[in-house]
């Protein structure tokens, strides 16, 4: 495993031992195209050189507002060689939301890919005091005339004289505890905060996940990038793990075209995010309710009989034991091939992931890494081993990483990989790394093994009037396994009991609909008497699971789905809580009024 001085060196390094072979793979007219390493390395060199003659300074921050593209790594690694700050933004950010970030780090100037982004990003450059710039990877429409220079991306990675450009100095002169960038986090709980990493704190989760999926056999990876890269996880995992293995890397077309560029890519390695494991687990099941009963019954059997390896490996019978092999090729090699054919492991980061939905998958010949983390620990900090798999934990911390059990059982990490801080906030930065160690705010528990165990969440923990703790994540997880209900939201802070606002599957408001005669339109039936009795149906059974403490008492439907553009998701599909009470805080109200 090579040791890196930083990002940017490392890239080099890679680039000229792999030359002309692929890196970067991109759609063009529908089939996918590769950027060489070394073509890499000439558009980086060219930017970066060209960004200093636009005037930026060591230390200077610019925002990147981009889809996954080559460009995006392009840009990220050029900002850092020219001696800059990449600041990441979501693509899904309003003017407001650029506003905020571009004020808030003082960019030097902006990196946008298209049109469409443009006309929400460059309102907020022009009324940010400290922006000078703006870049556009491709040409902007009519309308996106600026008060700002625009910048050609094909003129700024155009051709430069070597001798003229000092980017190998500068990028000699970068250490480990120099900032790579800035990662505002998605905001679940209220306005981001500036996380600042380090090119150290990167490499070393890098470096530590190397450590962790050495035991597969590393070789030539492929990787699938399609999580957004201006989160922490995808930034770590999707760009710079690639890197350091000298990976190729496919750039995805968005969560929706995910299982076909799975086939396409044939990806090596999987990171994603466990709502978009819940996806798959709904689809493969749904689609499987097509399949004639004999399929039905293969599935299951294989599904039940890995089941029963993971609990108990020497447990089958002699029978099973000769039926396993037959149900490899029958089901799950058939599985296998949907995901690309050539995955050895998946990962799963950024929440917690349902147990049952990783034992599913595990099951069927997809092993599922479970690991934990958080934008300040850059972002990794523990994740299940390949062969260790436990799916109630999140595995052992990475090598290099320190973790321990604080006061009221919370997770205290330390290491390389941590932020140096938050920009522009001693206040929050001292409140959350004390002497050396970061104060997650999670609540956990080592096993025998060795291995964490994430119990709850202390922001997220609902204390009710009694004085009771209740886990909203645990319950909100089984509710939405239920085939009726898709998403839900669980509230209850000092009240006697729980409530939640549900958001029902879709196939099941089609279903409910035609049964009914009318539209299963969710804005226009969210009050249907009809519509509330099959949801208490659901709400009942899933309350048989529970204690009597975390039984759901009452409920609303929402008027829609919880998603990226109403914000009540980040990015990442995390649910943001204060938004949702925030926007039903009338009908949550009403609920309890109808308790006294």
């Amino acid at each position: 495993m090579p040791k890196a001085k930083n990002l940017v060196s490392l890239f080099y390094e890679q680039a000229k031992e792999r030359g002309d072979t692929p890196f970067l793979w991109f759609k063009d007219n529908k089939v996918y195209t590769p950027v060489s390493w070394t073509e890499t390395a000439r558009r980086v060199s060219a930017l970066a050189h060209n960004l200093k003659m636009l005037g930026l300074e060591k230390g200077e921050r610019v925002v990147l507002v981009s889809e996954n593209r080559p460009e995006w790594f392009i840009a990220d690694l050029a900002i850092m060689a020219a001696g800059g700050i990449t600041v990441p933004a979501y693509t899904t950010n309003n003017t407001l939301d650029h506003q905020y970030i571009l004020g808030h780090s003082g960019a030097a100037g902006i990196i946008v890919s298209t049109s469409a982004l443009a006309q929400k990003a460059i309102p907020a450059a022009i009324d940010a005091s400290e922006c000078r710039w703006v870049i556009g990877m491709e040409r902007f429409g009519q309308g996106q005339e600026s008060a700002l220079p625009i910048h050609s991306w094909d003129k700024l990675v155009s051709e430069v004289d070597p001798q003229n450009d000092n980017t190998p100095d500068i990028i000699n002169e970068l250490n480990r505890t120099d900032q790579a960038c800035i990662i505002y986090t998605s905001g679940t709980g209220g306005a981001p905060k500036g996380v600042m990493l380090s090119h150290g704190a990167i490499l070393c989760n890098c470096e530590g996940a190397w450590d962790v999926l050495e035991d597969l056999g590393l070789g030539e990876e492929v990787f699938l990038s399609f999580l957004p890269l201006s989160h922490a996880y995808e930034h770590s995992a999707g760009q710079f793990f690639p890197l350091l293995l000298g990976a190729q890397i496919y750039y995805g077309e968005g969560a929706e075209h995910l299982l076909r560029n799975l086939a396409e890519a044939k990806p090596t390695i999987m990171t994603a995010v466990p709502r978009l494991y819940e996806t798959m687990h709904i689809r493969i099941t749904r689609g499987l309710e097509k399949e004639k009963p004999l399929k039905q019954k293969l599935f299951y059997k294989a599904e039940a009989l890995g089941r029963k390896k993971y609990h108990n490996p020497g447990s089958l019978s002699a029978l099973e034991r000769l039926l396993d092999p037959v149900l490899e090729k029958l089901v799950r090699d058939k599985l296998r091939q949907r995901f690309g054919g050539r995955l050895k492991a998946m990962v799963s980061g950024g929440a917690a992931l349902n147990e049952d939905i990783g034992l599913f998958f595990h099951a069927l010949g997809l092993p599922v890494l479970q690991g934990y983390g958080q934008t300040e620990a850059a972002p990794v900090v523990a994740v299940n081993r390949p062969g260790k798999i436990d799916m109630a934990t999140v595995g052992t911390p990475l090598k290099g990483v320190q973790v321990k059990i604080g006061e009221e059982n919370e997770i205290l990490v330390s290491g390389e990989l941590l932020m140096s801080g938050y920009w522009k906030d001693p206040r929050n930065t001292a409140a959350t790394i004390k002497d050396g160690w970061l104060h997650t705010g999670d609540i956990g528990e080592f096993d025998s093994e060795g291995r964490l165990k994430i119990t709850d969440r202390k922001k997220d923990i609902i204390v009710l009037s009694g004085g009771d703790n209740v886990s909203p994540a645990r319950i909100e997880s089984l509710l939405t396994l239920h085939s009726t209900i898709n998403q839900a939201m669980v509230y209850g802070n000092k009240r006697a009991h729980l409530v939640a606002i549900i958001v029902p599957d879709e196939d099941f408001l089609d279903r409910w609909g035609e049964a009914n005669k009318i539209p299963g339109v969710l804005a226009s039936v969210y009050d249907n008497a009809s519509l509330k009795i099959s949801i208490a149906k659901a709400i009942d059974q899933v309350n048989r699971q529970l204690s009597s403490l975390e039984k759901i008492r009452k409920f609303v439907v929402a008027r829609e789905a919880f998603t990226i553009d109403n914000a009540m998701m980040t990015p990442t599909l995390k649910i943001r809580r204060h938004k949702i009470i925030e926007t039903y805080a009338e009908e949550i109200e009403g609920l309890y009024r109808k308790s006294l």
